[in-house]
């Protein structure tokens, strides 16, 4: 009996000990359970590999400035039809030029006539509105308006001007109705990969021809004060701007070379580290694109000392023959993807270069405006060989720092918001 018992406890084990050496005859209910081994116990399982993160894109824009909004009696003749004033036809030869920019700031150089009162030109410009009308229209987000002509309508003409360009939804910046208006740069915010970034314009001109500003609203223009212009910069970091750009209006009319004082400014403002972008007018040519030492990294600013006319009635026929053209000025701006730990920006927004594109008017087909790229051959009112003659000059004046740009550009995001100015 004993013997048999034992048989049947060996048979038992062999038994289970061969079921557990075969787990694929278990059945499909019976869960199996496989004996570690030495080696199974003591090494710690291989991890699965991190995958690496997608890096943030960086957030680029362009942005687009021009030189001298200056309508003379004839361009606003050449806009009126049938008494009807329509700025719009003189200025689509450049509408993709425009409208291809992420940001695009013009400079009106003169008032609007208030209410009630006629266009007026040289010396004493009043403008109707419908030029602004005809810039929004085009593709421009906002003016500086600090020019020596600022106040050539007074007071009156300063609110006019400002309450068009607030009508049309433009920004503007270099004249002021209120004290406290006078204290805010304008503002625009982008929207680009993830990021809002804004840009600040500070404006201001070397003078008003002698016309008076208001003794009780000294602060309706803004006068060319470094210190001053260095101040509201850093203020306008402070409060959240990004990017700051200067528009100075200054100094010698219908001069290539720079002046001294135009030098000094632009070097004062390069050094003075707030400041990323430069932009020059009133002296109605085109004149050097240049790097200068400074910038908020200390590792440079451009300068564009002046960007000439956009629309005006100058041409040889009054002027020197430089004047029958200008300058748009592109801009690149690239900020880095990614916030830190507490949500900003990884990096700050920069300007990593600058191009320039030669544009003219053409007084003899209605001050149509256009890109020299655009027109090599000619049109009816502009041989192919003058063209050339005004590219020719306009290259010689910018100087080669900055290369050429020959097409429009196609815009990377929305349009920018406009902030408006505090009153």
């Amino acid at each position: 009996m004993a013997s048999l018992l034992t048989l049947a406890l060996v048979v038992a084990v062999a038994g289970g000990a061969a079921a557990a050496l075969r787990p694929w005859e278990q059945r499909a209910d019976e869960p199996t359970q496989p004996q570690a081994t030495a080696t199974e116990t003591s090494a710690s399982p291989t991890p699965s590999p991190t995958p690496s993160p997608t890096p943030d894109p960086d957030a680029e824009f362009t942005i687009v400035a021009t030189g001298d909004v200056l309508p003379h009696l004839p361009v606003i003749s050449s806009a009126t039809t049938g008494g009807t004033v329509d700025f719009g036809p003189l200025l689509a030869p450049l509408d993709p030029w425009v409208q291809g920019a992420d940001l695009a700031l013009c400079h009106l150089e003169v008032p609007v006539a208030p209410a009630g009162s006629k266009p007026s030109g040289y010396p004493i410009f009043g403008a109707p509105a419908q030029v602004v009308a005809g810039l929004a229209q085009q593709g421009w987000d906002g003016c500086s308006t600090a020019s020596n002509h600022s106040v050539d309508r007074g007071f009156a003409g300063v609110s006019a001007t400002l309450d068009a360009l607030d009508e049309a939804g433009l920004g503007h910046v270099g004249t002021a109705r209120t004290q406290t208006e006078a204290a805010q740069p304008q503002l625009y915010t982008l929207e680009r990969a993830g990021q809002s970034i804004t840009v600040a314009q500070i404006a201001a001109t070397y003078g008003t021809n002698g016309m008076p500003v208001d003794a009780d609203k000294p602060w309706s223009v803004a006068l060319i004060d470094v210190p001053a212009m260095v101040a509201e910069a850093k203020a306008a970091r402070q409060a959240g701007a990004d990017l700051v750009v200067a528009s100075v209006h200054c100094c010698v009319e219908y001069q290539t070379e720079p002046t001294a004082e135009q030098v000094e400014v632009a070097q004062e403002i390069a050094a003075s580290g707030e400041f990323d972008l430069y932009i020059g007018h009133h002296a109605h040519v085109p004149q050097p694109v240049v790097r200068l030492e400074g910038g908020p990294d200390g590792t440079g600013m451009w300068v564009a000392y002046g960007l000439g006319n956009f629309l005006s009635n100058q041409d040889g026929a009054c002027c020197t023959a430089k004047t029958d053209s200008g300058l748009l000025l592109t801009a690149h701006v690239s900020s880095p993807g990614g916030f830190d730990a507490e949500g900003r920006a990884a990096g700050p927004a920069r300007v990593t270069g600058v191009e320039w594109t030669a544009i003219t008017v053409d007084r003899k087909s209605g001050h149509k405006v256009h890109a020299l790229a655009d027109i090599a051959g000619g049109t009816s009112t502009l041989s192919a060989s003058e063209v050339t003659a005004r590219l020719a000059r306009v290259t010689e004046a910018a100087g080669s720092q900055a290369p050429q740009r020959t097409s429009p550009l196609t815009p990377t995001g929305d349009a920018p918001t406009v902030v408006p100015r505090a009153g």
